[in-house]
């Protein structure tokens, strides 16, 4: 099975108190790394940029697209990055996020194949 693994945090929490936690907070990302090449395959990943330099692209009542600067929704929590994974299925999934730093909320879905649709 394919899943995506989000990565969510409070922006305004980046700020390392200390050289241990910075290097604990690395440790999980190659530890959780670690686990799903042991079991599956990473098939991609990224940190993303801030929220506020996101553009958002919204659909009018009148069909027209409006495109606007900053996040779809203001939240306090915000997608930070992401982990896409080849694993066997979603217990495997669960045992590797809880590897990502406690300071994320993770939100792991698996990927749908859409009929007629292909990417790439």
């Amino acid at each position: 099975m394919r899943y995506v693994v989000l990565l969510a945090h409070d922006p305004g929490d980046r700020a390392w108190p200390d050289e241990a936690t910075r290097e604990r907070f690395v440790d999980d990302h190659e530890a959780f790394e670690r686990f799903v090449d042991e079991h599956g395959r990473r098939v991609a990943g990224a940190a993303l940029a801030d929220a506020d330099l996101a553009t958002t692209l919204r659909r009018g009542a009148d069909g027209q697209v409006v495109v606007s600067d900053g996040p779809y929704a203001d939240t306090v929590e915000q997608v930070g990055g992401y982990y896409e994974v080849e694993l066997p299925d979603l217990d495997t999934a669960i045992a590797a996020a809880r590897l990502l730093p406690r300071q994320y909320t993770l939100e792991i879905r698996p990927t749908v194949q859409v009929e007629g649709h292909r990417v790439g």
